[in-house]
């Protein structure tokens, strides 16, 4: 799949559900009011949708949500797909978690095909923690991660960076996540769905993280990629890796190779643009067989922006996207 900017989109990201057992101050509102079960794909029409996908070329997907391991036999999916690695098929199955349920369920993840795994964990502080999520606990967040480890999946850690919450913990983390052998990516807030508070409390630029991180570490420019949109750096002083995702200081756009599914079957060509197509009609049309379903897939993908039209906005206080992280998939 070739977009109309010449980009190969290769990567796919699919929401299994909007629902998390969790309220990330800039993920969610607090009193969400999630989809009802008609409009949820199945599991299996998920993963008809990830086949169309790799018939079409693409060869990396990632799994999220919401929190994609609260959902219901999500594990069956999961093997579906790692099933499909290979020779032609993926090169790669990825999740995006908040931890919670890795202590039960990493073992399976890694039987199952996926090797790598990013973990949301915004600070290593237990107050904090709770004041980020809501209402959440460290511990069972922390325990999954070395869960994950044991099972022998390699662990990043995402932490959004927030002013006034977590920006005097990056240099803990950087020694934390360098100890125990996880890549650390910050990643700033992102102007998605109305929130609690005003983001442009939250917003700190990763310029300036990066400049303070490096009155402390080494940070030596590398070429790592992992397909996504950071920028990797190697700390000198603990052989770590640390990645920054910049969509308001630095726009990533012109190296874009990937689309979103969310759990309803709408595809969204970039984050930060409404435009999107349903699948879910075309899924659930027994008359359209999956060639018919790869067209109307092709057809979105001309659509595709250059970029997205992220913006603080300062004056009117409301996102460049109304829709919730949590409803796009992260």
């Amino acid at each position: 799949m070739i977009d109309p900017f010449g980009r190969r989109i290769s990567y796919l990201r699919v929401s299994v559900t909007d629902r998390c057992d969790l309220r990330c101050v800039y993920c969610m509102a607090e009193d969400m009011t999630f989809l009802p079960k008609a409009e949820i794909l199945t599991l299996e029409e998920l993963d008809r949708l990830c086949g169309a996908f790799i018939g079409l070329g693409v060869d990396r997907i990632r799994l999220t949500g919401g929190e994609p391991l609260v959902r219901k036999n999500v594990l069956s999916l999961v093997r579906s797909l790692g099933a499909r690695i290979g020779a032609g098929g993926l090169h790669e199955l990825t999740l995006t978690t908040n931890g919670t349920q890795l202590v039960r369920m990493a073992g399976d993840l890694h039987a199952a095909g996926v090797r790598r795994i990013n973990v949301s964990l915004d600070t290593l502080d237990p107050a904090t923690f709770a004041a980020v999520t809501r209402w959440g606990k460290i511990e069972p967040t922390l325990d999954g991660i070395f869960a994950a480890k044991a099972a022998g999946l390699a662990v990043k850690i995402n932490a959004v960076a927030m002013k006034g919450v977590n920006e005097d913990e990056f240099d803990r983390m950087v020694a934390w996540c360098g100890e125990h052998g996880f890549d650390l990516c910050l990643i700033e807030t992102m102007p998605l769905g109305e929130i609690t508070g005003d983001r442009n409390d939250q917003y700190l630029p990763l310029s300036t993280v990066r400049s303070k991180l490096r009155e402390r570490w080494t940070l030596q420019e590398t070429d790592y990629t992992t397909g996504g949109p950071a920028r990797y750096f190697t700390v000198a002083e603990t052989g770590g890796r640390i990645g920054f995702i910049t969509p308001l200081t630095h726009n990533f756009c012109e190296s874009c190779n990937r689309v979103r599914v969310t759990c309803t079957g709408t595809l969204y060509m970039c984050l930060g643009q409404d435009d999107s197509a349903d699948l879910r009609g075309p899924l659930r049309n027994q008359d359209l067989d999956r060639e018919g379903l790869q067209q109307a897939i092709l057809e979105a993908i001309s659509r595709k922006p250059k970029g997205h039209d992220f913006v603080i906005d300062r004056v009117r206080n409301r996102p460049a996207v109304s829709r919730h992280m949590s409803v796009t998939g992260g």
